[in-house]
């Protein structure tokens, strides 16, 4: 009912009621942005989305951070907290399909607002827990659900809706909001856990999910019909499809049918790659790492934040190139110049920064989340209109590998001494992840079908 009265008083501020199905031209010409300087309300929705990821990327920063101070305050094994991160990666990647499914159902708006109450809870009941157990269940099972839900499927149903034209670049722009939240809280998130211990960071990381819920129910929009116009760079006014029933059935019955493609696999098998080699690895274990070889976690934190400002630039940047060049390729390349990255970072460890740490921080941190634009234009080409929940699965196969990797960094910790082997082992992965990538065919396919 307040997602009615707030459309209807939109469409009445335009000066416009609301479009009439059968003439879909003429209620949108009125509001459509054609004079000059006037900017189409698909860029607020982007801003708020951006925002509203920046907000939610709080809790992803927070990770790495805890393994020290829980280690040593609860005397939990690396594994066993690794094995709580894992959980929360999972569940990330898991739920996102589901929760691409349940925007076409209930709203973009309803499902994020409460994907972000779900984190800000998760995240402060961490403050009394006294085993692993409740470990597992607030930060790997409920920050993890919540976290899902405003995943980047979100990001990609934003932009399947309000955009027809520059879906490369506002992709590219969305995903790096993660990249800036991990600029905005990595610094404050460690210095208050060295400061002052890891609970005032799991409360900030409450209150800063809990904070972005008002601008998410007030300023964000399901789809451009509710305010009476058509999609960025779109020629025709569409109306706002009727909600999808069946969100679960839907979900499953995509990843059925997707599956039973080849680019499908070839996707999903990549992108378990990029998350094993960037959430599961470098976010979960590279300040540990670092603070193994003498590094304060202060400055080893900061080190990540500053791959988070060259993650801007890499994501935007790939975004454009999205637009401009064969997706595929673009992964090929992205995955290739990661891996080898990953082979030379065990030799450039070491107590304080140094100029090729500087060099390898700013190399990896421009291809950090590089491969999501186009693996999200590779969904758009062969999965159409299910594109999103598509993506949503390829999502879930990205955070299935972090969360292999979470774990299993952890226990090469606790068995090795060391985190080598699994730095080594990345980066051969990502060379496999550059050959999967060139064997994906160009293959167009008429929107909101699947190819068998």
């Amino acid at each position: 009912m307040l997602s009615d009265v707030t459309q209807t008083t939109d469409l009445s501020s335009n000066g416009a009621e609301a479009p009439d199905p059968s003439v879909p031209h003429e209620p949108a010409a009125p509001l459509a942005p054609r004079t000059p300087g006037r900017v189409h309300r698909a860029w607020f929705v982007a801003a708020v989305t951006f925002v509203t990821i920046i907000g939610a990327a709080a809790f992803a920063s927070l990770p790495g951070l805890l393994i020290e101070p829980l280690h040593t305050e609860f005397d939990w094994s690396r594994g066993t907290i690794g094995f709580a991160v894992s959980v929360n990666l999972a569940l990330y990647g898991l739920t996102a399909p589901f929760a691409a499914a349940l925007m076409d159902r209930f709203g973009i708006r309803r499902v994020v607002a409460v994907a972000l109450t779900i984190i800000s809870v998760g995240s402060v009941l961490t403050v009394w827990m006294t085993a692993a157990w409740q470990l597992v269940l607030y930060w790997g099972v409920l920050v993890g659900l919540g976290s899902g839900s405003m995943a980047l499927a979100f990001a990609a149903t934003v932009t399947n809706r309000w955009f027809v034209a520059r879906r490369g670049l506002v992709t590219g722009i969305l995903t790096a909001a993660g990249a800036s939240g991990q600029l905005v809280f990595l610094p404050l998130l460690s210095w208050l856990v060295e400061h002052h211990g890891w609970r005032p960071a799991a409360v900030t990381v409450s209150l800063a999910a809990l904070a972005v819920v008002p601008f998410v129910w007030l300023l964000l929009r399901d789809h451009p019909a509710d305010v009476g116009l058509p999609a960025y760079g779109a020629e025709t006014f569409v109306p706002k499809p009727a909600p999808v029933t069946g969100a679960a059935r839907r979900a499953v019955s995509v990843l059925i049918s997707a599956a039973r493609t080849g680019p499908f696999w070839l996707l999903a098998g990549t992108f378990a790659i990029c998350g094993a080699s960037t959430n599961g690895l470098v976010k979960t274990h590279f300040v540990p790492a670092a603070h193994d070889h003498g590094m304060p976690i202060t400055a080893a934190a900061s080190l990540l934040a500053v791959i988070g400002v060259f993650d801007v630039v890499g994501t935007i940047a790939s975004g454009w190139f999205t637009d401009r060049f064969e997706a595929r390729r673009l992964l090929a390349v992205y995955y290739a110049l990661r891996g080898v990255s990953l082979l030379f970072l065990p030799m450039l460890l070491a107590p304080s920064v140094h100029p090729p740490m500087i060099f390898f921080i700013v190399f990896y941190g421009l291809d950090w989340v590089a491969t999501v634009p186009p693996t999200i234009a590779l969904c758009r080409e062969h999965y159409g209109e299910d594109s999103a929940i598509v993506f949503g699965w390829v999502l879930a196969s990205h955070q299935v590998g972090a969360a292999v990797i979470a774990f299993a960094g952890g226990l090469a910790r606790d068995v090795f001494g060391s985190y080598d082997v699994v730095w080594y082992a990345s980066g051969a992965l990502c060379a496999a992840a550059a050959l999967m990538a060139l064997v994906i065919r160009r293959r167009p396919v008429v929107a909101g079908s699947i190819p068998g």
